[in-house]
């Protein structure tokens, strides 16, 4: 069994159903962002704030390597960004099964309106910002994944099924 990656935009659901998949699966989960802020002494707005997005985006790279080469069975939550960099993508591949929870910028935007500790959403046009990125992302999410489920309008057993059932069927292949 290989680790099972989640991707996706911010708020759909990467770290909620990766807790729950977890317990499903019963395999141990990690979240690269709780890594990040682990190994850093402080959160992803600070690294943003103090070192920029580039600097995010390389610890990220940094991480998706020391899993490589600690992470066995493990479902792997991933910031939203993470796929965004073409070394990152192949990292991915390297890593697992990846799993690309796809929302619509409607429900991102309803499950993170009221969430400041998103750097990118920070601002003006929330809603814009989302759609913007997030047709930015689509194509990218698409190429990194190996399986896509469509999280809108599910609840977490109907994801976690499809999921499961999903990756059984690509490690029989």
């Amino acid at each position: 069994m290989k680790n099972i990656i989640l991707i996706g935009f911010m708020g759909c659901g990467k770290t909620t159903v990766g807790i729950r998949l977890s317990y499903r699966l019963r395999r141990a989960m990690e979240d690269t962002d709780k890594l990040i802020e682990k190994e850093e002494g402080r959160t992803i707005s600070e690294i943003f704030r103090t070192d920029g997005e580039a600097f995010f985006r390389g610890l990220e790279t940094d991480c998706l390597k020391k899993l490589i080469r600690t992470a066995r069975n493990m479902i792997i939550s991933v910031g939203g960004g993470l796929p965004v960099r073409e070394e990152n993508r192949a990292l991915l591949k390297q890593l697992g099964t990846v799993v690309y929870l796809c929302a619509s910028a409607e429900t991102i935007y309803e499950r993170t309106k009221h969430d400041t500790s998103r750097p990118l959403l920070q601002g003006d046009d929330p809603k814009g910002k989302i759609r913007t990125l997030l047709a930015e992302r689509e194509a990218i999410y698409e190429s990194a994944a190996d399986i896509v489920i469509d999280v809108n309008q599910k609840g977490f057993d109907e994801i976690l099924e499809e999921i499961a059932e999903a990756v059984d069927r690509k490690e029989m292949l």
